[in-house]
């Protein structure tokens, strides 16, 4: 990342749940490409197939959240959803505009979703961050990093042949 990124990633934008918390930053590298590509005039086509990435990542990453709130009966499950909904449609009738009127995706579509992202992430992602911890799920939080040193300690048969 650069200093002429779009977003910055900060642990200020963590919700204390590692998958989640490394697919807000895919989605925050994926403003940033989209940044670069408009800003670095790119053309239409690569800014379309940008905003395919972004829009089919985050919609894995909503059904990551949405699956984890059912999992935890988080109370604001059907609010939070909503929120996704909401975007989503947002996402979708752009991609349609961008298609049929052949329009530029503009800075101030980005700006609007770096702020979207940001006041999710800030407001509705901790909030259910702060449901998973207390729902006494924190030692899951992390669960890939205990993974990854217990790995790196193993010594693997296929290292030896």
């Amino acid at each position: 990342m650069g200093t002429t990124d779009l977003i910055q990633w900060s642990d200020q934008f963590s919700v204390n749940i590692q998958e989640i918390d490394e697919q807000h930053k895919v989605l925050v590298d994926l403003l940033n490409q989209l940044h670069h590509a408009i800003r670095e005039h790119h053309g239409r086509a690569t800014s379309r197939e940008i905003l395919n990435r972004l829009a089919e990542y985050t919609r894995t990453h909503f059904l990551l959240e949405e699956s984890l709130m059912r999992l935890t009966h988080y109370p604001g499950f059907d609010i939070h959803k909503k929120q996704h909904q909401e975007l989503m449609q947002q996402v979708d009738a752009l991609q349609q505009k961008v298609d049929k009127e052949k329009v530029a995706i503009s800075f101030e579509l980005l700006h609007f979703l770096r702020n979207w992202l940001i006041q999710h992430i800030n407001d509705s992602d901790k909030r259910f961050g702060r449901h998973f911890q207390n729902a006494g799920l924190a030692t899951y939080a992390n669960w890939s990093k205990d993974v990854e040193k217990t790995m790196k300690k193993k010594k693997w048969w296929w290292k030896f042949w």
